[in-house]
């Protein structure tokens, strides 16, 4: 274990207080924001129980139309109900039984005026909506339609809308915190020579007269609105099973004809990620709607039981290690980091976007622990080191609540290394493990906040770690262990960090390991070896000064 000296010694020992990030930055947000990321009224009293969502795709004029008929349950009486499509997409009509309902629009929310709804009761609301939806420019961080065509010029067509919303392209009720409890029916239209791929499985192909078929696939677990999705293709299907924890898991592939050959040999890495997480995470959460790998014209996303694929079957990113450590060659980052969502994205959710490290924190510290379960515990430890190069520190990790607002992209390489470092202060990997099981499922198919996740870590570990979530999650700042050794006596504290930071940190003196329980004022401890190094393993700064006097 060596010892690490950070460079930036007057930043390091200068005392800063407060919970303020350093590059703490005022947006601005509108009432579109708030209508988009909060629960309004018109999305409170209303329950989602249903969508049965029917879209035809027209690839030649990049057109769409459909239905989405949802179900709900009346959870206080009210007249208003909110649904979600945005431009240019066009709601054209709303029907309840035989009734047109009147509609009032509001930029991307659309207000439904229902006849008074009877607490306790089941509806049905079918929305009708057409249009050229928002094209995708670089999916999946843009999100859209991607309409492309493959090598030998068939369409090849794919949808992703994370952040931006599903109704990007449907009309739904586009917040995290309420999924269809029952699932969903999604119908997709396509051109006959195509086929068309979505979540769940596949029940029904129907010929129709006007040389399309339509793919009637089926969900019966809960999910997330973004996680819907339509591929359409020259697709062949790949089908086998995987043993797992709850039996037999019907895995699919549906890859363009001309890659059959190729994704045989290349996609065994799904079987050796659903081994290594099932391990960590327990049983996959979707057993029921199967697990797919679906080839799609960008680079991929983790849509519910149907994750899409667009590594070009090469290993790591797109052919390079984000570590820089090598780890990160051994193994297709898509595969591995879009299936690790299916319990940290789909089975639990962030019920507010400004909590979304709870997807691609966990995620990407699932990239470790695979590494872990198939290269050891030092090879996980080093890739994990090494994708700090991709941490910025510029912001906190955690978005603004109800305006649908992210936080800082370090959520996924500073997420990575807050879990592993909170691995360190747990310091059982037994318990460690059965914490991570116990998240999928005491969260089961639910949607949570960061508190929740925080809280439960805490309980089951059997130590506070409040103030290290508010650090690593709400602050931007590294925290720094600052350290003299004089007459003796080791003098340390906790500096660059809030006031309240009481971290412990397990060091080695002389080759001895101790628990020192550092916070942000002076402490100091007799000695015997001078000799003092703390692992790496800890996302802090160590920072050794120099002293004239002990402090009082």
């Amino acid at each position: 274990m060596k010892k690490s000296i950070y460079a930036l010694v007057v930043l390091a020992s200068i005392q800063v207080s407060g919970q303020t990030a350093i590059f703490d930055e005022q947006e601005t947000y509108t009432r579109q924001d708030s209508l988009r990321g909060s629960i309004t009224p018109e999305r409170a009293w209303w329950d989602l129980k249903y969508y049965d969502l029917f879209v035809s795709v027209d690839p030649e004029n990049k057109f769409i139309s459909g239905r989405n008929t949802i179900t709900y349950e009346v959870l206080e009486s009210a007249r208003v109900m909110q649904i979600d499509l945005q431009e240019p997409m066009q709601i054209t009509k709303v029907t309840q039984g035989k009734d047109e309902l009147e509609i009032k629009h509001e930029g991307n929310a659309h207000f439904i005026q229902l006849p008074t709804q009877t607490k306790g009761s089941e509806g049905k609301v079918t929305v009708h909506f057409e249009g050229n939806p928002r094209e995708a420019i670089r999916a999946p961080w843009d999100g859209g339609y991607s309409w492309k065509k493959d090598e030998n010029g068939n369409h090849f067509i794919a949808t992703s809308n994370q952040g931006i919303g599903a109704s990007l392209w449907w009309p739904c009720k586009d917040h995290m915190y309420d999924e269809p409890d029952n699932g969903m029916t999604l119908s997709i239209q396509a051109p006959e020579k195509l086929t068309a791929v979505g979540n769940g499985r596949l029940e029904k192909i129907k010929k129709n007269k006007d040389g399309t078929r339509t793919f009637i696939w089926k969900v019966v677990n809960p999910i997330n609105n973004y996680g819907v999705n339509v591929n359409i293709g020259d697709y062949v299907n790949i089908s086998s099973k995987y043993e797992g924890e709850k039996g037999k898991l019907d895995v699919d592939f549906w890859v363009l004809s001309y890659n059959k050959d190729k994704a045989k040999e290349h996609f065994q890495d799904a079987f050796r990620t659903l081994e290594a997480l099932e391990h960590w995470f327990g049983p996959y959460p979707f057993y029921e709607d199967s697990y797919k790998l679906v080839e799609v014209p960008y680079l991929g996303m983790e849509h519910q039981s149907s994750v899409t694929y667009g590594n070009q079957y090469l290993k790591g990113y797109l052919g390079q290690d984000l570590s820089g450590t090598g780890w990160g060659l051994k193994w297709d980052y898509i595969i591995i980091h879009e299936t690790g969502h299916e319990w940290f994205a789909n089975n639990i959710t962030y019920k507010d976007v400004a909590d979304m490290w709870i997807h691609e924190g966990f995620t990407t510290y699932s990239e470790s622990l695979f590494i872990e379960y198939f290269y050891g515990k030092e090879a996980a430890s080093s890739y994990t080191q090494g994708l700090r190069l991709g941490i910025q520190n510029r912001e906190p990790i955690i978005g603004d609540y109800d305006v649908n607002s992210e936080g800082s992209r370090d959520m996924y390489p500073k997420g990575n290394n807050l879990l592993h470092t909170v691995r360190q202060v747990v310091n059982d990997d037994a318990k460690w493990r059965e914490i991570l099981r116990g998240l999928n499922k005491k969260f089961y198919h639910q949607t949570v906040t960061t508190s929740e996740v925080e809280s439960y870590i805490s309980e089951q570990s059997g130590i506070d770690l409040s103030n290290i979530f508010d650090q690593y999650l709400r602050d931007a700042r590294v925290p720094v262990f600052e350290y003299a050794i004089m007459d003796n006596r080791l003098i340390y504290r906790w500096t660059n960090c809030i006031e309240s930071f009481d971290m412990p940190v397990r060091v080695k003196i002389g080759g001895e390991e101790t628990l020192l329980k550092p916070n942000p004022s002076f402490q100091l401890m007799e000695i015997a070896d001078q000799n003092l190094s703390i692992s790496d393993d800890y996302y802090i700064y160590v920072n050794e000064v120099k002293i004239n006097k002990v402090p009082e």
